[in-house]
């Protein structure tokens, strides 16, 4: 009974954290004109509308942030090593490649940490295509970027960016599977197959789910939140200084260079993709090529 009633009242905490979250959510628009309207600026100069950005996009991008990390903290707390590899096991390649990726998008894997992980469902006897799919995913798709990009710049940003993503882990994977590369894999990750250990299944509460989801928030929104206003600095002084006819030139098919010189801009900031989120928002809405 103890267990139980602790459990309704973390789960009546959520229910009215959610609640605040949406009102204040509702109120960002007024929230900020009111409080450029203290500041002693034009509202329509370019400084205005760098403050309006700003002051509007940061307790949202905030509060988007803290609702995605919560919310993908609880379901990775579904996704342990072992349950992920035990999904994988015994999928053919096809079904696999599309079950991996999918998995790579919500399990909490990044770049680093995925590499130990291939190993281990490649020890498993998980297919190598099926295992690169994963490893593809796991990294590329980010689930905060998929928020962020929902939130700020609609969902059909969202959608394309999330199916090229997928497209390119299965699509790889499958490739990689076709072309048989088992025999390259080193001896000693193939010994790995007749010595692993049994998987212990761990059973969380929701109690524990929801201590994950916080415990996810305080870690990445407390890294990341420096990078977040630096990004929300940047777009906003794009918003309020960029003309729009710098960035519509270079967008289309006259500017061949234009998309790879984002990619290379795009390199060094791969860490700081809550930072980055704004910057996109306000290079779209100034009429740069999506």
């Amino acid at each position: 009974v103890e267990e139980a009633d602790s459990t309704m009242r973390w789960l009546a905490g959520v229910a009215g954290a959610l609640v605040v979250w949406a009102f204040l959510y509702s109120q960002l628009v007024p929230f900020s004109e009111w409080f450029v309207s203290l500041l002693p600026i034009e509202r329509t100069s370019q400084l205005g509308e760098a403050m309006a950005f700003f002051i509007y996009d940061t307790p949202k991008v905030l509060l988007l942030l803290t609702l995605v990390v919560f919310a993908m903290g609880v379901v990775r707390s579904f996704f342990s090593p072992e349950h992920t590899r035990a999904l994988l096991s015994g999928k053919r390649e096809g079904v696999g490649n599309v079950m991996a990726a999918a998995l790579g998008i919500v399990t909490p894997f990044c770049s680093c940490s995925s590499v130990p992980i291939f190993i281990g469902f490649v020890s498993a006897g998980i297919p190598l295509g099926v295992t690169f799919s994963f490893l593809i995913a796991a990294p590329m798709v980010n689930e905060v970027a998929l928020g962020l990009l929902f939130g700020l710049v609609g969902w059909k940003i969202a959608l394309t960016y999330l199916v090229f993503g997928l497209s390119i882990a299965i699509v790889a994977g499958w490739v990689i599977g076709r072309l048989g590369l088992e025999n390259w894999l080193e001896d000693w990750v193939k010994d790995l197959r007749s010595g692993a250990p049994e998987d212990v299944a761990i059973v969380l509460s929701p109690v524990d789910r929801i201590r994950a989801g916080l415990d996810v928030v305080r870690d990445i929104v407390g890294r990341v939140w420096p990078w977040l206003i630096a990004g929300i600095a940047a777009g906003a002084f794009i918003h309020g200084y960029v003309p729009s006819e710098l960035l519509a030139s270079v967008r289309g098919s006259e500017t061949w260079w234009s998309v790879p010189a984002s990619v290379l801009i795009g390199i060094p900031m791969c860490s700081n993709t809550a930072g980055i989120i704004p910057v996109v928002e306000a290079l779209i809405g100034k009429g740069a090529a999506i």
